[in-house]
């Protein structure tokens, strides 16, 4: 069934206007029709199973048949992400969009290769967020998960501060203990982690104490070195899967 994200004004009772590139994303290139069925989320874990009820030039109409329960993790994953080389942030958002991720936060560290200017920044955020949209639409999601804006560490860490717990998977940190302790301290009354996660050249020692001070916790992730693309699929996952019962 395709999915579409509306303002949460558009949907009135039983009725939902879809406007913008959408409708003729409907019209001309799904060709859809009058009766055809679609899933409509409204960006606030929402979502409604709908029948189109009037296209036209401008717009679509729809009616609610159901409302669908929300597929969304009871626990927000905020995955800070070191700046990584080339196009690998782009899989990177779009792998942990489908994993569950609520917010993705791009951080400059000292061992990070990229640079981006601020015109450079602005163009890559708008294809960012258009990868997080398109993975939201694809994987069931109830919220188009943001892309924030590019921090530097210490500004990343602030914003976490507030956060249940903060976890940077380290490969000097010895023992995958500290990773089995970390998921068994996540209980029900967790309603937030952070996930911190170093460039192709891995964290500096001085960021790591700069984030334990900050109230991180290094974690382990195993004996193998994992790429940067890698590791914070790896720990989302498992947040993911014990956020959704399985262990």
């Amino acid at each position: 069934m395709h999915h579409f994200f509306v303002l949460p004004q558009a949907v009135e009772g039983d009725k939902v206007t879809i406007t913008g590139p959408d409708v003729n994303h409907i019209r001309n290139a799904l060709r859809m029709r009058q009766g055809e069925s679609l899933l409509i989320s409204d960006g606030e874990g929402n979502d409604y199973h709908c029948r189109i009820s009037l296209i036209e030039s401008g717009l679509v109409e729809a009616r609610v048949i159901e409302r669908r329960e929300s597929r969304e993790l009871p626990v927000r994953l905020y995955l800070f992400q070191g700046l990584p080389k080339s196009d690998k942030m782009e899989l990177i958002i779009q792998k942990a969009v489908e994993l569950g991720v609520y917010e993705i936060i791009p951080v400059i560290t000292k061992n990070a290769v990229v640079k981006l200017d601020a015109k450079k920044e602005r163009s890559r955020l708008e294809r960012w967020q258009a990868i997080s949209e398109s993975a939201a639409k694809q994987s069931g999601r109830s919220k188009i998960p943001k892309v924030e804006k590019v921090m530097l560490l210490k500004e990343a860490l602030e914003m976490a501060e507030g956060l249940d717990r903060i976890l940077i998977p380290y490969e000097n940190q010895s023992g995958i203990d500290t990773m089995r302790k970390a998921l068994e301290e996540t209980g029900e009354d967790t309603r937030s982690i952070a996930v911190f996660i170093g460039p192709e050249g891995g964290f500096d020692e001085s960021e790591i104490l700069l984030a334990k001070e900050q109230g991180a916790v290094p974690v382990s992730l195993g004996r193998r070195i994992l790429r940067t693309e890698t590791a914070g699929l790896a720990i989302l996952s498992l947040f993911m899967m014990k956020a959704e019962g399985a262990f």
